[in-house]
């Protein structure tokens, strides 16, 4: 994966989308949806060595009040705009949003590989550090995908559930990022 040396490269909704996809579990999972939530407030800047590529680092700010449900796939019927409102309150009350407004990523090392690169680094979300792998893939031209997991477990985040606990968020959350280098703001 051939990274651009010497600048400083930023991406935010502008440039790119960062979507979460959380899945459903329990007795009463049936009822539940498997859901895409688009985060709608975030930014990311990579800072790129003059010499040394792998020597890049990497900030993200994710803003967790600002979470809008795209999607839901599966349950006992399709999402009203109600529902998808109802699904944002509880997402920022499970994330205690008022106490902890961001979530904010800062790499440690750079692998670059062919035709891939892992950036790994800590992840700072409710109020707890813990370690992150980040995979980053070319899909065309410019056009980048990073994909990571998030268990909220390990952050102190305990998964909504519902119906006594027979509906239940799966701990892990996929995230995506996909950036349009032609879109991000490049500066020296």
């Amino acid at each position: 994966m051939e990274i651009r040396t010497g600048g400083r490269l930023r991406f935010g909704p502008d440039s790119g989308r960062m979507l979460l996809r959380t899945g459903r579990k329990g007795a009463g999972s049936a009822v539940g949806h498997d859901l895409t939530i688009e985060v709608t407030d975030w930014s990311v800047q990579v800072n790129v060595s003059e010499t040394r590529p792998a020597d890049a680092t990497v900030t993200a700010r994710v803003e967790l009040g600002s979470l809008a449900v795209r999607a839901g796939t599966g349950g006992a019927r399709p999402l009203t705009d109600k529902d998808r409102g109802e699904i944002e309150n509880n997402a920022r009350r499970t994330l205690d949003v008022d106490r902890h407004p961001t979530a904010i990523f800062e790499s440690a090392r750079v692998v670059t590989g062919d035709d891939s690169a892992t950036i790994s680094g800590m992840l700072t979300l409710h109020g707890v550090d813990a370690p992150i792998d980040v995979q980053v893939r070319e899909v065309t031209p410019d056009r980048y995908r990073a994909t990571t997991v998030v268990t909220q477990s390990a952050y102190g985040i305990k998964p909504y559930s519902a119906f006594l606990g027979a509906l239940k968020v799966r701990d892990d959350v996929e995230v995506e990022i996909e950036v349009d280098l032609g879109r991000g703001t490049e500066s020296m």
